[in-house]
């Protein structure tokens, strides 16, 4: 299980007046006139279920990646606790964080991230070359992956030679071949024209259903949300505003800034 306790993250010198001033009911515009500290995540409490989907949505500034980024260990939380299978993050040493990146969580990211001289094998294969196996296991496991992937005699190709759908499907084996029990999703279909977003979704959801990952899945498309999501977190500000099942939403949505989601008819 991921889990927060009590979250906060906030970027500047005078985090401790900022939290004062949260606590005081203060909103961020205010502290960040008077502090200029940017409140990126406010007491967030959260557990995402072993084999689960839970989407994350809001605006832009809500505090979307700062979670994932907190997942992963690239940045510490301000206050609070974030544990990743009963280890907590912050207290890890690198190397042991490095391990877990290495073998316990992947990303995948909106602008695809591959390395642009790699071919789409080699691209694959990357996380595999950072674990250390052996070149037979490699070769077998990313044949194995572009196959399912549908990239079947595009081994050599560069990222620059594919379409955007082609390019987030390398992104997708490449995070999957590393046996990782854990997938951070960070908008990773948004670039996409709709039938290839389509596609990309259909995709995930079967292999989700075979492989059953604990999957934090990143978007501001309540549509999307609900396609995939066993859980929709919706953020506002660096706070949680509703988390529940989409018919959940749906039917009692928390305020206004919910309702402006869920506002298309086609949902109701």
């Amino acid at each position: 299980m991921i889990h927060f306790r009590e979250v906060s993250k906030l970027y500047g010198s005078k985090t401790d007046t900022a939290l004062k001033m949260l606590s005081d009911g203060c909103d961020s515009r205010l502290i960040r006139e008077k502090t200029e500290v940017n409140i990126a995540l406010y007491k967030i409490s959260l557990s995402v279920s072993p084999r689960q989907i839970i989407v994350v949505m809001g605006l832009s500034g809500s505090g979307k990646s700062t979670l994932l980024r907190l997942v992963n260990g690239l940045i510490k939380p301000t206050v609070g606790k974030v544990s990743f299978f009963g280890k907590e993050l912050s207290v890890l040493k690198n190397k042991d964080l490095r391990s877990l990146r290495r073998k316990e969580v992947s990303m995948v990211f909106q602008d695809y991230a591959l390395l642009p001289h790699l071919t789409v094998s080699e691209n694959i294969k990357f996380g595999l070359d950072i674990q250390g196996r052996s070149s037979v296991e490699k070769q077998l496991i990313v044949s194995e992956w572009i196959e399912r992937i549908g990239l079947k005699d595009f081994e050599k190709f560069y990222p620059h030679e594919l379409s955007g759908g082609m390019r987030q499907r390398v992104g997708l084996a490449r995070a999957l071949v590393t046996g990782a029990s854990s997938l951070l999703m960070d908008e990773p279909f948004s670039a996409l024209d709709p039938l290839t977003r389509k596609n990309m979704q259909n995709l995930l959801i079967g292999l989700q259903q075979e492989l059953r990952k604990t999957i934090i899945f990143v978007t501001h498309d309540f549509s999307e949300a609900l396609k995939l999501g066993d859980i929709v977190v919706i953020l506002k500000d660096g706070k949680i505003i509703q988390k529940g099942t989409g018919k959940e939403i749906i039917d009692s949505p928390a305020d206004d800034y919910v309702r402006s989601f869920i506002s298309n008819d086609s949902f109701l």
